[in-house]
């Protein structure tokens, strides 16, 4: 049962909510998960309805896709990863819970905005209007909301407990390449992350 909820912390629900996501990872797969993802988007394109995908890769599915010319780029970019198929939290249809305590939360930070709004300053043409500051500092706030779940998970030992080791955590958006970078690092222990981050950097470098 997660209590988080009676209070309308959706930081606070998110680490109980995903600590269950982590429990029904299938078993037969938990042996071969080498990193877990975090997947970022919104439901109909829109700033108001943001949720994470928790989810996993695997070492067949590493396989699958590894090139001898690259084996990195399968182990560590997600476009080579699974996808598709992971539980969801946040604003979605998925998460009947996480989607009002997401959104009381963020009107009662003064964040959201309404249609009629985006409609009105959709049609004058100057830059930094309300909508748009609104949309970025909703975007900031659910970034630290994925961020500090990573952090907690960790902090917590609840990876370890559940999976059977610390495993590290990949955040990424789509619509943001490049962002998982910074993400990633922020959000686990640097041990965890050194064959991502060296990676990353070779494809900065290649002749470094």
């Amino acid at each position: 049962m997660v209590l988080a909820g009676r209070d309308g912390d959706f930081s606070v629900y998110l680490r109980g909510a995903a600590a269950g996501v982590l429990r029904r990872f299938p078993e037969r797969l938990v042996p071969e998960i080498y990193a877990l993802s975090f997947r970022i988007w919104r439901v109909d394109d829109d700033d108001r309805r943001p949720y994470v995908a928790i989810g996993y890769n695997t070492e067949s599915q590493y396989e699958r896709e590894r090139r001898p010319e690259d084996p990195g780029e399968a182990r560590w970019n997600y476009a080579c990863w699974l996808l598709d198929g992971f539980e969801t939290l946040g604003s979605a249809p998925e998460d009947p819970v996480g989607g009002p305590l997401y959104e009381a939360e963020v009107r009662r930070l003064g964040l959201w905005f309404e249609e009629d709004q985006e409609d009105q300053e959709d049609q004058e043409d100057h830059e930094d209007t309300e909508v748009e500051v609104k949309r970025e500092l909703l975007q900031l706030h659910f970034d630290d909301a994925v961020l500090g779940l990573a952090r907690h998970l960790h902090a917590s030992g609840a990876i370890g407990s559940v999976l059977g080791r610390p495993l590290p955590v990949v955040i990424f958006d789509m619509y943001r390449p490049g962002w998982e970078v910074e993400a990633t690092a922020a959000a686990n222990p640097p041990e965890l992350i050194a064959g991502f981050l060296a990676w990353q950097r070779a494809q900065e470098d290649p002749d470094a």
